[in-house]
């Protein structure tokens, strides 16, 4: 890892710079792929599932019976394991559930909202070197609290055409109504478009790697929604002398080995902490089964020492972290100061580890800086809020002059009538 010493704030951006392509590097691919899925559909999804995955698909849904046999391949250890982080994130989840508001603006004018269900929602959920079906529980989990209907899920399969076992399991534990077995670009459009074989959705969820997201962004445009821009995988580690290194270095290892277009970050206030968490990373690093993966990734990343608490969290703030964990005996300061991350993790024994599997919050998050202005998933982000009124004859009586002047100095004759009629009936 680069060590940086006390680096002034001109150079910020530079530094702080994340280890992405540009995004007109991936929107020409993305492009002729949605083109050819939208002609062809299923079709198209299974020449490109040939050609990344390496599987020719004949069927792209997977089977019940494939499903069911998934779950004779996962030991009991590991549905325990699972059941006790499904508790946990459906218990964190269920407390986000919100009343109706309903507030009389004036006499006889009524206004309420009331939150409903997205009825159809994707899922996309990685595969390949690392198959996250903990993302099933994060995701599956608030859709059937929030009351969707229709939850498809699209991951890649394998070159020998299957889903990892614990994904089908999760996803048949979690509720999912329908799986298939795509992956990538051609998964999201799939998911936007509808083929024959798998359906339009409303809005899209899930993390994956830089054509993933650009595939995203890109899938608003036919009128899908997406839950945030989640990209290759980030983490941000404040620690001051109080810290362990060896905890320290093990949580950057942790999000290093997700892939090589992760990115970690210490900063600190000490020159020793830094040292001895950079000699933890080499010790780990060679024990790690990953140890490729995570080597690249560690290649993108800064070891940063600031002068100050008050410049390390400024510099924080700016990079806008994925996951930011605070070590620190001044801990009240950050948890306060801190405003743009994704989700923060507190003192020596929280690791990132439990927030992306057990300890019951969300770890579909915003990377790339987009925590300055988007939320990690929630409950919410499966609903959408309507409003509603309703207006007596005292209301429109009360109100309705101020809405006549307002129609008529925005030259909105129309407007203003739709009120006038009313208040003469009422004036009769």
């Amino acid at each position: 890892m680069d060590k940086i010493i006390n680096p002034n704030k001109s150079e910020w951006a530079q530094i702080l710079k994340r280890p992405t392509q540009e995004v007109a590097d991936i929107e020409q691919t993305v492009n002729q792929i949605f083109d050819e899925i939208r002609q062809k559909g299923d079709a198209a999804v299974a020449k490109y599932t040939e050609l990344f995955d390496g599987f020719k698909m004949n069927e792209l849904k997977a089977s019940e019976t494939e499903i069911k046999e998934a779950e004779s391949q996962i030991s009991d250890e590991l549905k325990e394991a699972i059941s006790l982080a499904k508790a946990n994130i459906e218990k964190f989840h269920a407390a986000q559930r919100t009343s109706r508001v309903s507030v009389e603006t004036t006499a006889g004018v009524t206004c309420w909202q009331e939150k409903k269900a997205i009825q159809k929602v994707g899922l996309y959920i990685p595969g390949g070197t690392a198959p996250l079906f903990s993302s099933i529980l994060m995701l599956a989990i608030p859709a059937n609290l929030a009351g969707c209907k229709e939850i498809v899920l699209c991951t890649p399969p394998g070159k020998d055409g299957k889903v990892n076992p614990a994904i089908l399991y999760a996803a048949k534990l979690c509720g999912v109504t329908q799986i298939f077995k795509v992956g990538g670009i051609q998964a999201i459009g799939a998911m936007t478009f509808g083929t024959e074989s798998v359906p339009q959705v409303y809005k899209i969820f899930g993390p994956g790697n830089q054509f993933v997201t650009v595939a995203k962004q890109l899938a608003t445009k036919y009128q899908v929604a997406i839950d945030m821009p989640a990209g290759p995988s980030e983490l941000l580690v404040y620690a001051d002398d109080s810290a362990d290194a060896a905890f320290v270095a093990s949580d950057l290892l942790s999000q290093a080995e997700h892939g090589i277009d992760s990115q970690v970050i210490l900063v600190s206030t000490s020159e020793k902490m830094i040292d001895a968490v950079s000699e933890e990373i080499e010790k780990q690093l060679a024990d790690l089964p990953r140890q490729a993966i995570a080597e690249q990734a560690i290649g993108n990343s800064r070891l940063i020492l600031v002068n100050s608490e008050e410049e390390a969290m400024e510099l924080i703030n700016e990079y806008g972290p994925e996951h930011f964990i605070i070590c620190s005996e001044n801990e009240d300061f950050f948890t306060d100061k801190v405003q743009n991350a994704g989700s923060v993790f507190i003192g020596n024994y929280t690791p990132e580890s439990a927030g992306d599997y057990a300890s019951g919050t969300n770890h579909t998050l915003p990377t790339n800086g987009y925590a300055k202005q988007y939320s990690g998933v929630n409950l919410d982000s499966f609903m959408k809020t309507i409003t509603f009124q309703k207006i007596e004859a005292e209301g429109i009586m009360e109100i309705g002059p101020s809405i006549e002047l307002l129609a008529e100095a925005e030259g909105l004759a129309a407007h203003k009538n739709a009120v006038s009629l009313r208040l003469k009936k009422l004036a009769k």
